[in-house]
């Protein structure tokens, strides 16, 4: 029992640091470094866009690839090609020479992410008994923040070379990957196949759907912008990095999203969080000026977005038994169409209005999905 609770733990850990390199090092350090990939590559806010769009463009193939892939290889070894992905994507992006090969390094970063939900879910749903399932889920998913906490400060203290941070994060993502070549189980059915019952196309998963898309457009805004709109506010220099710490500081409360769904439901859970993500994008786009407004609306912001993706993970699963990867696989290859949708459309809108009126755009799309909530919810 003991080495067993210990295998739990390690899978838990692992995936959480897995999570935390390709979600907030592979994916969303671009949206943090896109003011310096822009002076050193001479980007347009519209290129800007369109190269971090690159990225959720990754992930939708990557996800559907991974999908289909964890019952058939396993989640160990999907979990481990996620990280090879991350790491080659990231390497790629701290040498790339011009625009074109730093395209290239985002799009295979960005890919990683897709590759690496599904296996873990399929992991944890696997390893971990029923009752704490859900918590495990939405801890590992938390992840997320983890990596964008971590990027901020390295943002920081190599504010002058992001070819350095991306070399960090490079050997960071090589490491985790073989710790994840360790931690995570096989988890692949027994021969002759999952007895769980097919799922079939419902007014569920379509509003599932539609509430993740909507989720994924109303945050690219941040995840893009987030930092030059901090800038030019006029902010001072440290306030943009410290706003992205924030983000990811307050993203790890993700965690909980479990114990709130538990004690309020995924209906009600659903719609605090995305009123919670518009108020802080919108308020990062309009209090950007004040240092603690700033940091609190990216808090808000993070806190929100990272336990929407847990309740997203959570509504899934339930709508379906037994094919964890495919409901994962389904709800965060929703999330990555609205932002690889969004992002070029918010970098050609933000050469022809100001960021902050971007932002605000964005907020008032997530206000909207607020109102996207299931009424019943089948139970565990």
């Amino acid at each position: 029992m003991q080495a067993q609770r210990g295998t739990r733990s390690s899978l838990v850990i692992a995936g959480v640091a897995l999570i935390a390199c390709c979600y907030g090092l592979a994916r969303f350090a671009y949206g943090l470094f896109a003011p310096d990939f822009a002076r050193d590559f001479a980007l347009t806010p519209a290129l800007s866009g369109l190269i971090g769009s690159g990225g959720y463009v990754g992930y939708c193939v990557a996800i559907v690839a991974s999908t289909v892939a964890t019952p058939r290889v396993g989640a160990r070894r999907v979990a481990v090609a996620a990280g090879v992905l991350a790491t080659a994507g990231i390497a790629t992006v701290a040498a790339a020479p011009n625009a074109t090969v730093l395209a290239i390094g985002i799009l295979v970063a960005g890919s990683s992410t897709g590759v690496a939900s599904p296996p873990l879910a399929a992991a944890v749903a696997a390893a971990i008994r029923e009752r704490s399932r859900d918590a495990a889920q939405t801890i590992v998913n938390a992840g997320t923040g983890v990596g964008v906490l971590v990027s901020g400060p390295v943002a920081v203290l190599l504010a002058d070379d992001w070819r350095i941070a991306w070399t960090i994060f490079a050997i960071i993502a090589a490491g985790v990957t073989a710790w994840a070549a360790f931690a995570v189980p096989d988890a692949r059915p027994a021969p002759g196949g999952s007895s769980a019952a097919p799922v079939r196309p419902s007014r569920r998963l379509a509003l599932l759907v539609t509430a993740a898309v909507t989720m994924g457009v109303g945050s690219i805004g941040v995840w893009t912008f987030g930092r030059q709109a901090v800038l030019d506010a006029g902010a001072a220099a440290w306030v943009a990095p410290a706003v992205w710490t924030a983000i990811g500081a307050a993203g790890v409360l993700g965690a909980f999203a479990g114990a709130l769904i538990a004690r309020i439901g995924i209906r009600w859970s659903w719609a605090l969080g995305m009123v919670a993500m518009a108020a802080g994008g919108a308020a990062l786009a309009l209090l950007a000026t004040s240092p603690v407004a700033a940091l609190a609306a990216g808090a808000l912001f993070g806190a929100a977005y990272i336990a929407l993706t847990g309740v997203l993970l959570v509504w899934s699963t339930r709508l379906a038994p037994g094919r964890t990867a495919f409901g994962v696989g389904l709800a965060f290859l929703a999330i990555a169409v609205g932002q690889a949708i969004g992002a070029p459309i918010v970098g050609v809108a933000a050469d022809a209005v100001p960021l902050a009126a971007v932002l605000v755009g964005c907020a008032a799309i997530a206000a909207v999905g607020a109102l996207l909530t299931p009424r019943r919810v089948p139970a565990p």
